[in-house]
């Protein structure tokens, strides 16, 4: 998506960069892996010049292409974001036409079987939530024979109330994700505001319910716990700086599925992801300058 900045409340200006809860996680997982790690980008964007602009970006970042389709009517959402004196953000959004949400239809160049040759596989429930539901359906379909071939699932349930028609068709969605999840990385706030879980224990005893171990529960400022009850979280240090909380949890789940699938530890994941969301979240928008990591 575009991503809006917006100034301070007496006329500042605003500034424009590139965004979303998947692309930051792919940004983060890009900056945060060995060089040899490659890392694709599946989405669509339109054929104007900001979606050109959008284009290049990914580019310069290291992500590649081959799995981003050009729609000629439509174009990439946008949204606006402002943040409070503590760093808390508030969006607004404009993305009921957007490209993305064409992904995987037929005749968009993009479709399930392109991505049976990447080991893994993330999304989050905003990528199902934008997906027509037929489509959505086939791909929660689809990922089983997908884990069969040797592919693993990483998958946030990132829940915005808005994009679902009801909170059932939303509950069900993300009870499929997790039931074919290799290595979850959900929040608490949105494990609790989806499925009425009234504290991180019960949260916790659900998640386990579907089978899950790898992974973490993220509980903001309090840092994440392991899902597996066998893994104790490491030391945590505490932020120092909060400018902006836009993308923590998705700078957090780049780092920690680059620790991950690099070898690391548990522990270690959840350290590295913990130190990049520290970082994120000590400046403004959701994909920080390099020079600050």
């Amino acid at each position: 998506m575009i991503e809006l900045s917006l100034g301070s409340v007496d006329g500042g200006q605003c500034s424009l960069a590139f965004a979303g809860d998947t692309l930051n996680t792919a940004v983060y997982l890009k900056r945060c892996s060995a060089p040899d790690v490659e890392v694709s980008y599946a989405t669509v964007i339109g054929t104007d010049a900001l979606s050109d602009n959008m284009l290049s970006f990914f580019l310069s970042e290291g992500l590649q292409t081959d799995c981003i389709a050009r729609h000629p009517q439509r174009v990439c959402g946008l949204y606006a974001i402002a943040t409070d004196k503590d760093g808390e953000r508030s969006f607004t959004y404009w993305r009921e036409a957007s490209a993305a949400r064409e992904l995987f239809r037929v005749g968009n160049q993009v479709g399930f079987d392109h991505l049976n040759r990447f080991d893994v596989l993330y999304f989050s429930a905003i990528t199902l939530a934008i997906l027509p539901s037929e489509i959505r359906d086939g791909f929660l379909s689809w990922l089983p024979g997908y884990r069969a071939g040797g592919g693993q699932v990483a998958f946030d349930s990132n829940y915005r109330p808005g994009l679902w028609p009801d909170v059932e068709m939303a509950r069900h969605a993300v009870s499929e994700a997790f039931a074919n999840c290799d290595i979850a990385l959900p929040s608490i706030d949105d494990e609790m505001a989806l499925f009425g879980d009234q504290n991180q224990q019960a949260v916790l005893d659900r998640l386990r319910g579907y089978g899950l171990k790898n992974g973490a529960l993220k509980n903001g400022a309090l840092g994440p716990v392991a899902i597996d009850p066998e893994i104790e979280a490491p030391p945590l240090a505490p932020a120092t700086q909060i400018v902006d909380t836009t993308a923590a949890g998705d700078s957090f789940n780049g780092a920690y599925l680059a620790a991950h699938l690099s070898g690391q530890s548990p522990q270690q994941a959840m350290a590295a992801g913990h130190a990049c969301a520290l970082k994120v979240i000590a400046h403004r928008g959701a994909i920080i300058d390099r020079a600050a990591m």
